[in-house]
């Protein structure tokens, strides 16, 4: 029957409230949690198993926090069981979980619901036996609901005559803030998620925090806590000005929680450093243990040490005098090896090199002037070495100082504009265009693109024109006289012989053949009888006086 029918319902706060002190006490147990030998999530084979320090909530093995290792739990647990509420039925949810096959559903749901449920929260997130969410869950039982925050039995640094305070806190949390949130289907008054501020649909599955009234819901994956942002572990919160928290974030805005042992702190003293809070037994050397209250300590990774431990673990080595370089003196380092300021010197004339520019080679360092004069490299135009902090100009194997890559022609420094080389030498484009770039033999300017050849002698295109007049010849018919080009039209006009029947030139461009007689000259096509007009080419004739007959029209005339 879903968990809004359920009669119960409507007390379930203050059956809550008015029980799990006296219930906690009464039963005095909390689920063991299974712990030692369990590996690390975070270092993997390199932690053996957890083995638990003697006091703080790490690995004596591997420095990593108690949650980072694969923590489980002997058994079926439930969280009211570990926060000391009474189980009725309305709570018994193990056998539901072990038959659906999670590790925790939430309760008074019919199996469809349960399903709806779980399609809202992330799937890495969900407690599906033999799933990660499975662990997660486990995780989050640890770190959500620290044993030593709900009882004395588990916290081992609470005093004698702190432990009414322990108690006064755990009666005031359980009653005024700590509660259970149960899940229904939403009804007509559930309209907008109080942590997204999204609309909520009818019937929709959502959760429900009594103690801040049923008109309140959020979404199943909006019921988080307040600083942690993970999801309340199996629905159990704190509540505080209105905002949702796990019970450990909720005790750190009661209560100081040690920094050290991670267990709340109810002594008035007790010690405050680095921006956190420490039982003043527990602000140690992360690495013996030793005390660090009114000693001086050093802060590395978020950890404080010890000065002997902090320089026997982190301290680096001299490169020159082998010792160690402790916190009170100055590490000097390059390419992964240190230095004593007094001990980092030039390995040739032994100068200091602080706050001097230096170079290295094979693992030594040198002064300026003794790294140019071993091992700099050297111009190629003044064969003087290439100091530190000197620009190098570099082409094909060759360097040159900035002030030495210059023109061979005008001595003007190049820098970074364009060049030209030629045999080993170098020219600035304005110098290799007045040496070496080709001209037109008409205007003398230079050819960049584009240019024409006409015995052997290179023209611009446009320059390349008909000497009568002046048309362009690139890509047309020409042809020369006196060694100087013409079109056919100027040609022909010029110097062509002209043809005795039509008076045009005949140029011979193309191919045209013609008739020669005597001083007189015909096109082929124009040498015909001048009566019948038959073509006489290839064939005898007759002059008579400018013209000419075929032997037929001669006789015809002469009759």
């Amino acid at each position: 029957m879903p968990w809004v029918n359920n009669p119960m319902t409507a007390n379930l706060a203050d059956q809550v409230n008015s029980t799990c002190i006296e219930i906690f006490n009464r039963t005095g147990v909390l689920i063991q949690e299974v712990e030692l030998d369990q590996p690390c999530l975070r270092c993997f084979n390199a932690c053996p198993g957890y083995q638990p320090h003697s006091w703080r909530k790490i690995c004596r093995t591997c420095k990593c926090p108690r949650e980072a290792h694969n923590l489980s739990h002997q058994d079926y647990v439930d969280v009211r069981n570990r926060i000391g509420l009474k189980k009725g039925t309305l709570f018994d949810t193990k056998e539901i979980t072990l038959r659906s096959g999670y590790s925790w559903v939430p309760p008074g749901l019919t199996s469809d619901q349960i399903e709806e449920y779980f399609s809202t929260i992330p799937i890495e997130k969900i407690p599906r036996l033999g799933a990660p969410g499975e662990k997660y869950r486990d995780h989050q039982l640890i770190k959500q609901l620290p044993a030593y925050d709900l009882a004395l039995a588990y916290s081992k640094f609470v005093e004698t005559e702190n432990r009414p305070k322990f108690h006064e806190f755990v009666e005031k949390r359980n009653i005024f803030n700590l509660d259970i949130g149960y899940v229904r289907p939403a009804n007509e008054n559930n309209k907008v998620c109080k942590n997204c501020g999204k609309d909520i649909r009818s019937r929709e599955i959502i959760v429900i925090a009594p103690k801040l009234g049923e008109d309140n819901c959020w979404h199943p994956p909006c019921f988080v806590c307040t600083v942690c942002k993970e999801l309340l572990v199996d629905l159990a919160y704190c509540v505080k000005n209105g905002c949702l928290y796990c019970e450990r974030h909720f005790a750190d805005t009661v209560r100081p929680r040690c920094s050290g042992c991670d267990e709340l702190i109810f002594s008035g003293e007790y010690t405050k450093a680095m921006n956190k809070d420490w039982h003043s037994s527990h602000f140690c050397c992360w690495q013996c243990d030793e005390s660090l209250t009114g000693q001086r300590y050093v802060l590395r990774d978020d950890h404080p040490y010890c000065v002997k431990c902090y320089e026997s673990v982190f301290a680096n080595t001299c490169e020159e005098c082998n010792k160690i370089i402790g916190i009170d003196s100055k590490d000097l380092s390059y390419k992964d090896k240190h230095w004593h300021e007094a001990c980092f010197l030039c390995n040739k004339c032994r100068v200091s090199l602080v706050d001097k520019p230096f170079g290295s080679k094979a693992e030594r360092v040198y002064c300026g002037d003794c790294y140019d004069e071993a091992f700099a490299s050297r111009c190629d135009g003044c064969n003087q070495p290439f100091k530190a902090g000197m620009k190098k100009m570099e082409y094909k194997g060759h360097q040159w100082h900035e002030n030495c890559f210059v023109c061979v022609v005008c001595a003007n420094p190049i820098g970074t504009r364009s060049f030209i080389p030629k045999d080993n030498e170098i020219y600035c484009t304005g110098c290799y265009e007045d040496k070496y770039a080709t001209r037109c033999i008409k205007c003398s300017q230079i050819i960049t693109s584009g240019g024409v050849t006409y015995r052997n002698a290179p023209w611009h295109r446009e320059c390349f024109t008909c000497t009568e007049c002046n048309n362009c010849l690139a890509g047309q018919r020409f042809t020369s006289r006196d060694d100087k080009p013409y079109c056919a039209e100027c040609f022909g006009e010029l110097f062509a012989k002209r043809c005795t029947s039509c008076e045009r030139p005949i140029t011979g461009i193309g191919g045209t053949r013609f008739i020669c007689f005597e001083d007189r000259n015909w096109h082929n096509d124009c040498f015909n009888c001048a009566e019948c007009k038959i073509s006489l080419v290839g064939k005898g004739f007759i002059t008579d006086g400018p013209s000419i007959l075929c032997p037929e029209c001669a006789k015809q005339k002469l009759l």
